[in-house]
């Protein structure tokens, strides 16, 4: 049975057992009595029996009884937790009998509704018995907890809706039914039945919780329903009786299902909601919904109101899911719109209310639309919010993309269409003026979304659209089968007429003088604009002292317009002409207020405009904006309520004022509002930003996850500072150069403030807006010699930001607790302020220098990235991928630009720009090619169709009118860019498939590379070859380019070569280039000629000399799989590249040349040497290397370089030799000088996979590829007999017995065989299995031999039996690659393709502690040191990692030994009790360092509560953030540094150079705000 009152919580691994405190002493035999007869008594509570008592006197006796029962006790029941005391009981027993039975309600809905016309009865008189599991129901689930999240959230929401019911002071006979059934759905939840399996039917749950939800909505708002159903003529007995029934028979339903245990769960990951299941990281756009101002008038629109509304119940599955209603400014469409969704509202069917304006559109609201809108579904439709929150906990990209087709796809479609359970009427979805969403590029995603994707929806969707008929909406929304269009203009005159008649007599109802026929003239005067008879009557209602509103209302009906002036604008002339007198100073003020409404970038209300207004120049800050806004509000809203933003109250008055022929002198132009507003930005951030602006108390949260952070925010952000914050670079960048502003600039990029204006813009969720508004500044003042120390201030800081962004916006004080720390060295921006923050973590060694060279890793593509190109000005990167899209990134900040290009139906593997930058082509295996238009994201006409396969190249002609394609059918094909025919015929003469082509500089050339080994050359005009191919290559081609003067050609191989060629010639031009140990993918010159960068299978970028044709530096390494795609940026200071790991990278190529001692690929063998003091690693680099197991550092130079792959290495027994083997040999070095001892040892005929060496070091074994063992003399290098034969497939493993009597060999066959050293003969059956076996080892008695397998575990066998003892090692999630056990035989170790080290019990079976972390790629070699202490791994990245271990041997989850010589830093200044040195000794020190002086201070603020080894609780997750037990934040580690991090749990990590963190002086938690010394 789950926990499902309070009681005790689950234990966290490691944790000690927490019993709850006891409030007493009693005897077990006492508790079980209380504990039983508590039980009864709840059972009677929850079965209550028929009572003469008085339905009040039920509900409350009901209540307090409740209370009395589950009331917290003495001693907590030991099985559900439910807190009895005998006083409790008592009182609860005897309270019983005073109460009665509350009748199970009528069975039949429909039979109860009353006569629609009932008159509203008081709530004791309508049997108020329906009402009482309503009242108890909080008293019980109050005392529920330790359940599922998804289940506690249900209940939430059904208190809150029975709150909402039991709120009514009155309510209508006529739902007495809905009521009854109300009443017997929360008696049932409370069923101890129900109650036992809260849990286990949590989803059935949740869909009870929605459909009361609604069904509370629906009884709240009955009254106002009835009356809106009378409004527009329907039958109100009708409409309740079908909507009462279909809710009943929901409610049934469920009930039903519930007690039928169908068990139809949401897997949702538990822990991950328990944590956080907040919608806060998707985009909200705040303000933008139901305006119940802007509702019709009573009486007004039934027609449209009556046809919408039938439209919406509609329950045809075929119903349009759109109704679009359009008509011009003015017809009321908004009106319309808002009062269907507050009568949606009313019925719980309103999903979302979204609201477009044109004054908003610097918010880009078109971008959060579509999460708005999935919010709040969410919010309606519980289902969804742990839907949505798993979503985008799993997947970042997803969260933060401006992608709306994806948003759309993610957020709304695939969430409702998969929900499951009774669907209860209809979803309301409303989206009002949609014409202010932008221009038409902005709405041409949403109209797409809405015209190709909104049919998609479940049929019991309906979304309203309202926007006036501009014609790229008319084009994209008319005649679509799944949208139903409706325009205003189409609605009868006279009906229209009459409402505004309707609406005139009302406003004017009051005026003296204003009868009918004024009424009638106004009406017929307003020629069907609602907007103009709205500003008619506040015409008439303002006038002043001296005149009547007849008098007003008889200037109106003279007044006549202007020819060529619509009546919309006369109006407005007329009003203006009313408020702003004749006087210069008024109409100067008129505008200077006007430009301050039109052109902020976002509306401000009366007080945020006054304190901006202040920093303006000259007369206009010597005046409020009230002068003239006072007197506005006919026009503006915000003028009576001044916490509400100033904006015109309707579009049109806009377009009036900004339209110089349409408002004459009333014209507001821009001026110098941008100065103004720069200006005051700026003034207002000085005087009003600081440190922690928001008080946050801890840093060991998310801002997501900060209770109240958005009132926090409107406490101590004001709306002015918000404003400045956002857009005081968008003003700078609209304004004329003007050195005071210019001065007023450089003041707060010198101060403190523009640090802390990262941290707001943090806080309010637009950091993205810091790398814009730099850029544009530097912009801005580029060119002026006065500034120029400013600008490289600003190029810092742009790289700051380019770094940091992503974490700034995540948790605001690691801002300065995690940025600050890891700025490189060479940091302007970090060095003027780090020395304010002295207690922050400091990065003791490996701290970077200068800004990494991988600059973004960006992620978006679902699939391998195939081809990455830049744009001519070096501003865009365009991609394509496997998965079918190709998508535009911003080379300066890596943000994905626009939505992807969809289109192709298959993979694309080449992209290109045309030399304009305006189009990119794009080539994939749907034998296709697609042109498309860079500025509007959209095809350039019909795809290029003629070749029969594949299309893996393309490439522009340097004139941008033609294209070349190669494909998979062999040939290359011409394309005319303007036409899309094909130019000449295919150019014929390969034999195999095409995978790379290329035009010469001056286009007269093509160049081919194919997968037959050879690259032809082409003459562009005539499509004839030139001379013969040009072979050297021993495999296929996959790339080839030109050189920047046309001279020579570089080619790239499957052979892992690089070959340089004399393009007039075909000559080769020296050597091959080598390096790679994989296949060669990519290949490009660098704009000068004189540098080759290369891509590689490898996963590593080199760049090379083209002269001298060596490679320069050390590879870039970060990639972890191959790279498909690298080319240089046009100025030749970056690259690009694109990978199989789905992600693209930036490099800066002036700081690529890596030096350092270290492997360039994946390490993939390590060994102790016997005495433990050197360790030993192979690579893939080819090359050997020996390491001091002490320091770290690199014994001597790597062994002599060879040109395979080192696949594994080992030490002899006393430790003078190493072996490795390469590919199908075997070498042998003298430890001492390095010198290779003897010839190969030769025999295998495929790669060797693993070798050993005997004790006694006489002889090696080797396991190959070829399903052979073999046996080897050292001293002469000469075989053994023949080859050892009896495994099917490729052998992985192989060791010898400790006595070196027998060897063990583990295959891909799935067997281990056991052979007799001397004789060659296998021993016994194999030891079989069902899956591969990866890794072996002998204890060291010989006796057992443990196997690692590829389904994910350890197993162990008797060597003398060949039986498997014990159980399986179950732990890891991957294959496991690498055992071996502890020199006492105790313990044994594993590493494995998840990344991680576990360390088992040998005779227990059991894991010891958790995982060892550390490794961000695959572990594929551990052993234990010959003492025992240490662990060594090395992984898939090219890291070697030592472990601690402890007493010789692993004993499990050690600690560093805490001496009393070992001290923390110096306190810190102020240092107060919870901030202090206070460490425990028998608990581990936290530490990211090779030296223990640098341990984690005031480590137990960080585990509060917590026993045992601290380092067991923390973690480095993938995503950068180092955590703890619970989910805490402790600090942020860029991702350039993860490969080389020390774990806790890590005593060296080689090659040394990495990240070692001092964090004794480093404040955090609730201390955190101590970094920082004002």
């Amino acid at each position: 049975m789950p926990r499902l009152l309070r009681g005790k919580t689950p234990k966290s691994s490691g944790e000690t057992s927490h019993q709850a405190p006891s409030h007493g002493s009693k005897s077990t035999a006492q508790d079980a009595r209380l504990i039983i007869k508590g039980k009864a008594t709840l059972r009677r509570l929850l079965h209550i029996r028929d009572s003469p008592a008085p339905a009040s006197s039920i509900t409350t006796s009901a209540a307090a009884l409740v209370e009395d029962a589950i009331a917290f006790g003495k001693k907590p029941e030991a099985q559900n937790g439910i807190h009895l005391t005998e006083s409790n009981v008592q009182a609860a027993e005897e309270n019983f009998s005073t109460m009665g039975f509350i009748p199970r309600p009528v069975p039949t809905a429909v039979c109860a509704v009353g006569n629609a016309n009932t008159a509203v009865t008081d709530l004791c008189t309508i049997d108020a018995t329906y009402l009482a599991p309503l009242s108890i129901f909080h008293t019980v689930v109050n005392n529920i907890a330790n359940i599922h999240p998804y289940a506690q959230m249900a209940l939430s929401a059904l208190t809150l809706a029975s709150n909402l019911i039991l709120s009514q002071a009155n309510m209508d006979a006529s739902i007495r039914a809905l009521l009854s059934k109300v009443g017997e759905t929360y008696q049932f939840i409370m069923e101890e039945d129900t109650l036992s399996r809260l849990e286990v039917m949590k989803d059935t749950l949740g869909q009870i919780a929605q459909v009361v939800h609604e069904c509370a909505q629906f009884i709240a708002k009955y009254s106002e329903t009835k009356n809106f159903w009378v409004r527009i003529g329907k039958n109100i007995f009708s409409e309740t009786s079908t909507r009462i029934s279909c809710y009943n028979a929901a409610l049934d339903g469920l009930m039903q299902r519930f007690r039928d245990r169908e068990l139809r769960d949401i897997h949702v990951n538990v822990h991950r909601m328990r944590e956080n299941m907040s919608l806060e990281g998707m985009s909200y756009a705040g303000g933008a919904g139901l305006n119940t101002m802007k509702t019709c008038l009573d009486g007004t629109r039934a027609e449209i109101l009556s046809e919408i509304f039938d439209w919406i119940n509609d329950t045809d599955p075929g119903c349009p899911r759109v109704f679009w209603l359009h008509g011009q400014a003015g017809k009321g469409k908004s009106s319309i719109a808002h009062t269907i969704a507050l009568q949606a509202q009313n019925l719980g069917m309103l999903g979302s209310c979204f609201c477009f304006s044109h004054v908003r559109q610097a918010e880009e609201l078109h971008k959060k639309m579509i999460t708005t809108i999935s919010r709040d579904l969410a919010d309606r439709d519980l289902r969804l919010k742990p839907i949505l929150a798993e979503m985008i906990a799993n997947n970042r990209s997803l969260r933060d993309t401006e992608d709306v087709m994806q948003q759309w796809q993610k957020f709304i479609l695939e969430p409702v269409s998969n929900l499951k359970g009774p669907i209860v009427g209809n979803v309301v979805v409303v989206v009002d003026a949609l014409d202010e969403g932008g221009g038409a590029a902005t709405r041409e995603e949403i109209l797409s979304v809405f015209a190709t994707q909104a049919g998609k929806l479940p049929p019991n969707f309906r979304i309203l659209l309202a926007s006036r008929p501009l014609q790229d909406i008319m084009d994209m929304l008319q005649n679509v089968g799944h949208i139903r269009a409706r325009s205003l203009e189409d609605v009868s005159a006279t009906s229209t007429i009459r409402d505004i008649r309707l609406y005139v007599g009302e406003k004017l109802k009051r005026q003296k003088g204003i009868h009918q026929e004024e009424v009638n003239k106004i009406a017929e005067r307003s020629d069907g604009l609602f907007e103009w008879a709205r500003l008619a009557c506040e015409f008439i209602r303002s006038h002043g002292a001296g005149e009547t509103a007849k008098e007003r209302f008889d200037d109106l009906i003279a007044h006549t317009t202007e020819e060529g002036r619509t009546l919309l604008d006369d109006m407005y002339n007329l009003v203006l002409e009313d408020i702003i007198t004749a006087k210069q100073r008024a109409l100067g003020r008129f505008r200077s207020v006007m430009r301050q409404v039109l052109y902020a970038s976002e509306p401000l209300a009366i007080r945020s405009m006054n304190a901006m207004r202040r920093g303006f120049s000259g007369q206009e800050s010597g005046y409020q904006v009230e002068v003239i806004l006072d007197y506005m509000a006919p026009l503006l809203s915000g003028i009576v309520d001044h916490s509400v933003p100033v904006r015109p109250l309707h579009a049109s008055f806009y377009d009036f004022l900004t339209e110089q022929k349409r408002s004459g002198k009333f014209f507001i132009d821009k001026c110098d509002i941008h100065k103004n507003l720069a200006s005051a930005s700026l003034l207002v951030m000085r005087s009003s930003l600081r440190f922690n602006i928001c008080g946050l108390e801890t840093s060991y949260v998310r801002n997501s996850a900060i209770v109240g952070l958005a009132a926090k925010i409107g406490e101590h952000i004001s709306p002015h500072l918000s404003y400045s914050c956002r857009f005081w670079a968008a003003h700078l960048r609209e304004a004329e150069f003007d050195s005071q502003l210019a001065q007023s600039l450089r003041v707060f990029l010198d101060s403190e403030q523009l640090l802390f204006w990262l941290e707001a813009l943090g806080l309010l969720r637009s950091i993205g807006e810091a790398y814009r508004a730099l850029t544009a500044t530097t912009t801005w003042l580029e060119g002026k010699e006065d500034y120029r120390d400013t600008l490289p201030i600003l190029r810092d800081t742009c790289k700051f930001v380019c770094n940091f962004a992503s974490l700034i916006n995540e948790s605001t004080p690691h801002l300065y607790l995690s940025a600050l720390p890891f700025s490189p060295a060479s940091s302007i921006f970090a060095a003027r302020f780090v020395t304010r923050f002295p207690n922050i973590a400091r990065v003791a060694e490996g701290r970077h220098q200068n800004w990494p060279s991988s600059q973004h890793v960006l992620r978006g593509h679902d699939l391998s990235v195939e081809s990455v190109a830049f744009s001519p000005d070096g501003k865009r990167v365009v991609s394509g991928s496997s998965d079918d899209t190709i998508r535009l990134w911003d080379a300066e900040t890596g943000v994905q630009v626009g939505k992807p290009l969809r289109g192709h139906t298959g993979p694309i593997f080449a992209v290109a720009f045309s030399p304009d930058g305006k189009r990119i082509a794009s080539g994939s295996s749907d034998c296709t090619i697609r042109i498309w238009d860079v500025e509007r994201g959209t095809p350039v006409g019909d795809a290029l169709r003629g070749h029969f396969d594949a299309v893996y190249t393309l490439a522009f002609s340097p004139d941008g009118r033609r294209i070349a394609s190669g494909s998979n059918d062999h040939a290359i094909h011409l394309w005319d860019t303007n036409t899309g025919a094909q130019v000449n015929g295919p150019l014929q003469g390969h034999t195999e498939k095409i995978f790379s082509v290329a035009f010469s500089p001056d286009g007269k050339r093509i160049v081919s590379g194919s997968y037959d080994h050879a690259i032809r050359i082409w003459d562009a005009e005539r499509g004839a070859q030139l001379g013969s191919p040009l072979r050297g290559h021993t495999m296929c081609i996959n790339s080839v380019a030109f050189s920047p003067n046309g001279r020579c050609i570089v080619s790239g191989s499957y052979d892992r070569t690089i070959r340089l060629w004399d393009s007039e010639t075909g000559a080769k031009l020296g050597s091959p280039l080598t390096g790679h140990v994989d296949s060669v993918t990519s290949v490009a010159f660098l704009p000068d000629g004189k540098r080759i960068v290369s891509g590689s299978f490898d996963h590593t970028i080199r760049l090379w000399d083209v002269e001298t044709g060596t490679q320069l530096g050390n590879p870039l390494c970060g990639h972890s799989a191959s790279v498909n795609s690298v080319v240089f940026s046009p100025d030749g200071r970056r690259l690009v590249s694109g990978s199989y790991d789905d992600t693209i990278r930036f490099w800066d190529a002036e700081a690529g040349a890596q030096t350092g001692n270290s492997h360039s690929m994946s390490v993939s063998s390590v060994a102790f040497s016997p005495d433990g003091k050197c360790i030993v690693s192979s690579s893939y680099d080819d090359v050997i290397r020996l390491w001091d197991a002490e320091s770290g550092t690199q014994v001597g130079n790597p062994f002599d370089r060879n040109s395979f792959s080192v696949k594994s290495v080992t030490f002899s027994s006393d430790g003078k030799l190493v072996a490795g083997c390469f590919d199908d040999a075997i070498r042998i070095w003298d430890v001492v000088t390095g010198v290779q001892m003897g010839t190969l040892f030769q025999g295998h005929t495929k790669s060797i996979k693993s070798i050993a060496f005997s004790p006694d070091g006489k002889r090696i074994a080797s396991a190959s590829h070829d399903h052979t063992v073999r046996l080897w003399d050292v001293e002469s290098g000469a075989q053994l007999g023949d080859p050892i034969e009896g495994h099917s497939k490729s052998v992985y493993s192989v060791v010898f017995s400790p006595d070196g009597t027998r060897i063990a060999s583990g295959s891909s066959d799935s067997t281990i065989r056991l052979w007799d050293t001397a004789t060659g003969e296998q021993i016994g059956e194999p030891l079989g299995g069902a899956w591969s076996v990866n890794s072996l080892a002998f204890s060291p008695d010989g006796a057992i031999i443990a196997s690692g397998y590829r389904d994910h575990v350890v197993r162990l066998w008797d060597v003398q039996t060949g039986a498997q003892t014990g159980n399986p090692f179950r732990g890891h999630i991957g294959q496991v690659d690498s055992v071996a056990f502890s020199p006492d035989g105790k313990y044994l170790v594993s590493g494995s393709s998840d990344n991680t080290i576990r360390v088992w019990n040998v005779e227990a079976g059991t894991q010891v502690g958790n995982a060892l972390r550390g490794h961000t790629t695959l572990v594929n070699s551990v052993s234990f040191s010959p003492d025992g202490r240490r662990i060594l791994s090395s992984s898939y990245g090219d890291t070697i990692r030592v472990w601690k271990a402890k007493d010789g041997s692993y004993t499990g989850a050690s600690s560093l030994e805490y001496t009393e010589s070992f001290k923390l830093s110096t306190p810190l200044p102020n240092d107060k009790s919870d901030f202090c040195d206070d460490t425990p000794k028998d608990q581990t020190l936290i530490c990211f360092s090779s030296t223990a002086l640098h341990a984690l201070r005031d480590a137990r603020g960080f585990f509060s509560g917590l026993e045992g080894d601290w380092r067991e609780f923390v973690e480095l997750q993938e995503d950068g953030w180092i955590v703890g037990p619970r989910g805490q934040l402790l600090l942020w580690v860029p991702l350039t540094h993860h490969r080389l991090f020390y774990s806790p749990w890590n005593t060296l990590v080689m090659p040394k150079g990495g990240p070692e963190l001092d964090l004794s002086r480093m404040a955090h938690g609730r201390t955190w705000h101590r970094c920082f010394e004002p």
